[in-house]
C-alpha cells in the first residue's frame, strides 16, 4: 500500500539556485557569445567550465567536452528558455549584435506566451518569452 506524503510534512532542505549545463566542442566560441552577445556575467570560470549569471540564481553553464562529464552531441535536445520582460527589445539587442533569430517575436496564444527563437553557436535553442 502507498503513503500519501502531505507536502507540508516533510519539507526538502531548501535550493538556493540552478546551473543548467550545456556541452561543447569549442568552448571559447561560445564563451564569447554568452557574454559578449547575450551579455551575461562570468560568475565563476574554471577553464574548461565557465558559469554565468542570467538572473537571480539562474545560471547557465558550459562545459568543455573533454573534460566535462558528457560529450557534446549534434542532437540537442535541452532548449534554454529566458523569461524576460521585453521580448521584443531583446529581439532588437541581439539583431543589433548579428545575431541570426529563427524567427520573430510573436504571440502563441494557446502558450499564453510571447516569444521568438534563436540558436547559440553549436546550436542549443534559446527561446525568449514572456508571458501574456
Amino acid at each position: 500500500m502507498s503513503q500519501q506524503v502531505n507536502s507540508r510534512d516533510k519539507a526538502n532542505p531548501g535550493v538556493e539556485g540552478m546551473i543548467t549545463f550545456l556541452y561543447y566542442k569549442d568552448l571559447a566560441q561560445v564563451a564569447e557569445f554568452y557574454e559578449k552577445v547575450m551579455g551575461f556575467e562570468l560568475t565563476v570560470d574554471q577553464g574548461w567550465a565557465k558559469i554565468y549569471k542570467t538572473s537571480g540564481n539562474a545560471h547557465i553553464g558550459i562545459v568543455d567536452e573533454k573534460r566535462g562529464y558528457h560529450k557534446a552531441n549534434a542532437i540537442k535536445p535541452v532548449e534554454i528558455t529566458l523569461v524576460v520582460p521585453d521580448v521584443d527589445a531583446w529581439y532588437q539587442y541581439l539583431v543589433a549584435k548579428g545575431v541570426k533569430p529563427l524567427n520573430e517575436p510573436h504571440d502563441a496564444q494557446e502558450l499564453k506566451i510571447r516569444l521568438f527563437l534563436l540558436q547559440d553557436p553549436e546550436g542549443y535553442v534559446i527561446e525568449i518569452q514572456r508571458f501574456l
